[in-house]
């Protein structure tokens, strides 16, 4: 285990980790001497002595049999709280490096396979491969000694058995599963997307006819993953049966050096168990060689994710943000989402006052979501500025930590997100603190209250927006922005997707909303922009109109020619 991985757990979890390997460790010494006292105890009985004699042995055998089982139970709970909290400090650190990382080459089934299959890993490292580890060493070598005691020879052969078990079967079988192990998690990520397509996109599929060659592929998928883990299976199966006949032959060769040497019966007896268990703690190890090197592979992939660059450069010593109305000015803005492309904004400028609405226009790929996207620090510009001023002051926004600046710029982003969860605790995700009246405002103000005295606070909304309509999905993304109530309100393409009576209802209902509030507002459509103050229009990254709806609709230009483009089509 590297130092990184061990700091998932901690100076009070290496104390529970040191605790269960005692434990452990402890169970299987108890498991060595209860059969060493029992064989010494039967094979003494059988002679006959007195009662006295045999006493100690009686006693050993009881105290042996019944610690066993505590220290195992100890082990196991003790073991298994320390994995498991690993596992969950893992995870915690994963979501820490995604919220700040920039976007992933990885696709959602892959990096749902990470952040699920992945992190298990570290728990298994631990129950699967460390703990039993130290356990093997401990009654192996107490073994070795207890043996030496008796026989030294007998203690060579069981030392070398013992070897070939727990040192070269496991770097056999870790050899092997290496090649193909890391091949595994990607086969069940691409086996999850398969699914997932098939479960999400099954009226699609249906409506297209294409049900058939979705299930063939997601079928191909399986076999692939099946053929691999039974690969998996016949590797731990072969390492098994190696170990069993490696436990058998040292035994035997025990058995034999002693006989030879011309030991009684007692101490042939006791040789030939205690070699017998000291074989218990060591044959899991094969299997858990096997199974490091897919941890190993897991552990990489978790890495690949953390090592992600954040989107955004955090400040060495955060700026403290303005409070109070705020102005946003934007300077010659410059944004390149990779080197060697055409900027997606080239030079823009805007000033955004208080209580000021503003339309942003323009085509698609104009570089609309872009600049929302710098006015929420989740990309940085290349260069230009963005300027938050109030009555106290001024900063840069790339002083501000992203943090400070999304609570005071943000709002209902473009694919709103539904959680499988309450429509209450769905209105909370913007408030948590917020008590009913304010939920009851921001809901009348979104203009969803008929709906939610309808289907109820409680009413349990599906995973994907998949039991509200799209006017509902963007209302109750809106009334989560209004909860959130931040300085400078950001509402990207509101109305995209929906039908037109619906989509001019929303925009109307939006725009009564945010009057008297500072707002950016990003839409394709101009229907009741002519009651914003200001309407920018962007044409590839670059401001080539502004100005309100009546100046805009006496100007040749984009702006016209859409809006008699959308005229003609609702005439028609």
């Amino acid at each position: 285990m590297s130092g990184r991985e061990a700091g998932v757990i901690g100076w009070g979890g290496r104390r529970r980790l040191v605790v269960a390997a005692a434990a452990g460790a402890a169970a299987d010494l108890a498991g060595l001497g209860l059969i060493a006292s029992a064989a010494w105890l039967i094979t003494r009985a059988a002679q006959q002595p007195s009662l006295a004699a045999l006493s100690v042995a009686i006693v050993a055998v009881r105290a042996f049999a019944t610690t066993r089982g505590v220290f195992r139970y100890a082990e196991r709970l003790s073991g298994h709280d320390v994995a498991l909290r690993a596992q969950a400090t893992t995870r915690e650190r994963l979501y820490d490096a995604l919220v700040p990382a920039r976007p992933l080459a990885h696709g959602g089934a892959d990096l749902l396979s990470r952040m699920v299959d992945d992190t298990d890993a570290v728990q298994d490292l631990l129950v699967r491969c460390l703990l039993p580890a130290i356990a093997a060493l401990i009654t192996g070598a107490a073994a070795v000694v207890l043996a030496a005691f008796l026989l030294p020879a007998a203690a060579l052969i069981l030392l070398a058995g013992l070897l070939v078990a727990g040192v070269l079967l496991p770097a056999a079988t870790a050899a092997a599963a290496r090649r193909w192990s890391a091949t595994i998690a990607p086969a069940r990520a691409e086996l999850a997307a398969r699914v997932a397509d098939l479960v999400h996109g099954a009226a699609d599929l249906a409506a297209y006819g294409a049900n058939g060659k979705a299930l063939a592929t997601a079928g191909a998928a399986d076999d692939r993953l099946a053929a691999l883990e039974r690969r998996q299976a016949r590797t731990n199966a072969a390492a098994l049966a190696a170990g069993v006949l490696t436990q058998g032959l040292t035994v035997a060769g025990v058995v034999l050096a002693a006989q030879a040497a011309g030991a009684g019966q007692v101490p042939t007896a006791v040789l030939a168990l205690s070699a017998l268990v000291a074989f218990e703690p060591v044959l899991p190890l094969a299997s858990a060689g096997e199974r490091l090197a897919g941890i190993t592979a897991a552990l990489r992939r978790l890495r690949e994710v953390r090592a992600t660059p954040p989107a955004v450069a955090e400040p060495a010593k955060p700026a403290e943000p303005p409070t109070g109305p705020l102005t946003i000015e934007i300077r010659d803005l410059v944004v390149r989402h990779d080197e060697g492309r055409a900027p997606a904004l080239g030079g823009v400028g805007l000033t955004l006052t208080p209580g000021k609405r503003t339309a942003l226009v323009g085509p698609s790929g104009a570089g609309k979501s872009t600049l929302l996207a710098a006015l929420m620090r989740l990309v940085d510009p290349e260069s230009g500025d963005i300027r938050l001023t109030g009555p106290d002051g001024s900063a840069d926004i790339r002083e501000l930590t992203p943090e400070a600046v999304r609570e005071r710029i943000t709002g209902l982003t473009q694919d709103p997100y539904i959680f499988q969860a309450t429509l209450r605790d769905n209105l909370r995700l913007a408030g948590p603190d917020a008590d009913d009246e304010r939920l009851r405002s921001a809901v009348r103000r979104a203009r969803l209250a008929r709906w939610v005295e309808r289907t109820g606070w409680d009413a349990q909304l599906g995973e994907d927006a998949r039991t509200v309509s799209g006017g509902q999905l963007q209302r109750l993304a809106l009334a989560r922005a209004l909860l959130y109530d931040p300085e400078i309100l950001l509402l990207d393409e509101p109305a995209e997707a929906l039908d037109e009576t619906t989509a001019d209802a929303l925009m109307s209902d939006l725009l009564d909303a945010t009057h008297g509030r500072t707002t950016l507002i990003v839409t394709h459509r101009l229907r009741g922009l002519d009651r914003v103050d200001e309407i920018i229009v962007l044409e590839e990254g670059r401001v080539t109109q502004r100005g309100p709806h009546s100046e805009l609709l006496a100007q040749p230009g984009y702006y016209r020619d859409l809006w008699q483009s959308e005229s003609l089509t609702s005439h028609h």
